[in-house]
């Protein structure tokens, strides 16, 4: 991982930290080695309801022992009220955020265009989509861009997936709701550069944070070796691969990329799957 410590004095907010296998726990640890303050969010009722489970989050803490302080947070974004919960407790621990993460998501309760109903498309799009444009509103309200040579130091980064790239069939409620992401990252890139803010929309693509695993999935093996195969590499996308590139674009080193969809995936072959 990577031992340079350019983000030390920086304080940021991660959401959807609830899991080792997830893709907010790699990026709060490369941040954290990079030594950022870590504000985290999770929501353990989700999780118990998913086959994978939910994991011990003193572990958790345990694993981010390379940041200079941890803090976490139990929270249900489907509540309008959440996001600014987030960032106001945030400044009350640490007194700023300079980096925010909206990694959470809502998983189950999607399907066809024919199975959705309402109450599917609004509870995704209140956690997927509702929550992720109040949250960058609370921070971005809260920040104050230092002046000189960091005067851009202010980063959001938005989660996407691959709805812009191809079908997600039996998805439509999440898709759509992940689509809203996708569709308005130049335009609210566009309102924050001017305050110091640096927005970006990273599609992990297919990543196994415990869902292809033979003891936490109910899809078919053949099915499972069909996703991995459709890999140059010979399997999906790990955790910590999109990690890598969100740790790049809320460095220094990043500054220069706004208002960006991108696409971490691999290679992955969609023909064949």
């Amino acid at each position: 991982m990577h031992t340079e410590r350019d983000l030390t004095g920086r304080v940021a907010v991660v959401t959807g930290v609830g899991r080792r296998a997830g893709i907010g726990y790699a990026i709060a640890r490369r941040l954290a080695d990079r030594g950022a303050a870590l504000y985290l969010t999770h929501w353990r009722p989700h999780d118990e309801e998913q086959p994978w489970g939910a994991d011990d989050i003193d572990a958790i803490r345990r694993g981010l022992s390379a940041a200079p302080r941890v803090v976490d947070h139990s929270i249900d974004f489907a509540d309008p009220a959440a996001p600014a919960e987030v960032v106001d407790a945030a400044i009350a621990e640490f007194g700023q955020v300079d980096i925010l993460i909206a990694n959470h998501a809502r998983s189950g309760g999607d399907g066809t265009l024919f199975d959705i109903d309402a109450a599917m498309l609004d509870a995704h799009w209140a956690v997927d989509a509702r929550s992720v444009l109040l949250l960058t509103r609370a921070f971005a309200r809260q920040f104050r861009p230092d002046r000189g040579e960091v005067a851009d130091r202010g980063r959001v980064i938005w989660m996407t997936s691959g709805q812009h790239l191809a079908p997600m069939r039996g998805e439509i409620a999440y898709g759509s709701a992940k689509s809203v992401l996708a569709g308005m990252t130049a335009t609210v890139a566009d309102e924050l550069i001017d305050r110091g803010i640096v927005l970006n929309t990273v599609n992990p693509g297919p990543v196994d944070t415990g869902f292809l695993a033979p003891d936490t999935t109910d899809l078919s093996p053949e099915f499972v070796e069909q996703v991995h195969s459709a890999f140059p590499r010979g399997r999906a996308g790990r955790p910590d691969d999109p990690a890598r590139l969100i740790e790049w674009l809320v460095s220094d080193a990043g500054r220069w990329v706004v208002g960006q969809v991108l696409d971490s995936e691999g290679g992955f072959r969609r023909s064949r799957f």
